[in-house]
């Protein structure tokens, strides 16, 4: 499976449908409420070295994973992620964003301080908006330091939703 990239769809989640992608490695790419998977496919394969294949069971623990959470009864994603072209500052952001507990929020600033510096506040925005993961790198609980909820690329009301199934309301 080495050098390969694979694809499914995901349809019906209560946010929408999700376009799934992944390599040998592990997921590297979520896709909120795709407008369709020929649209998704083509997005995806730019980031792919290889054509990507439809593949539903090598993403059978996503999938399940995935309506566990959205059933509320998944706390934490144990899937292997694939993170290849994303730089180490990312990496470490999005590894310290993995530590916050279903049903806990962190600011842009408070993730930034954890991540080299309060001054990194916008590098971290950054990546949050880059995030190849969504939804298994949570970036839906990074909110504002007022306590707005910030942005997010699956939009405000998906955000929401994300936080309303952890238990959190806005």
């Amino acid at each position: 499976m080495d050098g390969k990239y694979y694809y499914t769809m995901m349809k019906g989640t209560p946010v929408g449908n999700l376009f799934i992608g992944g390599s040998s490695k592990g997921i590297n790419a979520i896709y909120l409420n795709p407008k369709s998977e020929s649209a998704s496919l083509k997005e995806y394969s730019k980031k792919c070295e290889s054509k990507p294949e439809k593949n539903n069971l090598f993403f059978k623990d996503a999938v399940e994973q995935l309506d566990g959470y959205f059933k509320g009864k998944l706390k934490t994603f144990k899937l292997k992620l694939d993170l290849t072209g994303t730089t180490e500052f990312r990496k470490k952001v999005y590894g310290k964003l993995r530590k916050v507990k279903p049903g806990k929020t962190t600011s842009y600033g408070e993730l930034a301080e954890k991540s080299g510096g309060k001054a990194l506040s916008r590098a971290v925005g950054s990546a949050m908006a880059g995030n190849p993961i969504p939804i298994v790198i949570p970036c839906h609980r990074v909110i504002k330091s007022d306590g707005g909820l910030g942005g997010f690329g699956g939009g405000l009301p998906m955000k929401e939703k994300l936080l309303k199934i952890e238990g959190i309301e806005f």
